[in-house]
């Protein structure tokens, strides 16, 4: 699927919600973000940003049902709010992680979605104190921090 296929989706879903003045532009990185603005925009932000999961969720569906699963990998985001919650849960590890640390033991973090795991997991990829693994089933699936000390070689 190419980024005006996707763009055309995702602009009838908005359009199907009354938001059909929002702008929609697309990045392609890691994952396709697609970032869409709109000052009517909070309808989907509301209850914690459950409106977006569930337009995300219906974008996917719509996606992998045309196109197949290997299309999925893309995230709307609503006047960056996706991004803010994420900079959030990077705050919160750096902050755990300093815990881990200074007291040279393990932090777990609370539970959350499987793309938060993987933000917190490429934070620390490259540290050489900070270990991550992910412990626990299902909602409470979580992430561990743990302190490995300087590697000596």
């Amino acid at each position: 699927m190419n980024e005006g296929e996707l763009k055309t989706i995702v602009e009838a879903l908005l359009g199907y919600l009354g938001l059909s003045s929002a702008t929609v532009s697309i990045s392609i990185g890691h994952r396709t973000v697609v970032a869409v603005t709109s000052e009517d925009a909070g309808v989907l932000l509301q209850n914690k940003g459950d409106g977006l999961r569930a337009l995300n969720a219906l974008a996917r569906r719509l996606v992998e049902k045309k196109y197949g699963e290997e299309a999925t990998n893309f995230l709307i985001d609503v006047n960056g709010y996706h991004e803010q919650q994420m900079e959030v849960v990077r705050a919160n590890a750096r902050m755990l992680a300093q815990r881990a640390r200074l007291f040279k033991h393990e932090v777990e973090m609370p539970p959350m979605s499987s793309y938060e795991r993987l933000v917190v997991h490429e934070l620390f990829a490259d540290d050489a104190e900070i270990e991550t693994r992910s412990e626990g089933e299902g909602k409470f699936r979580h992430i561990v921090l743990a302190f490995r000390g300087t590697k000596t070689s």
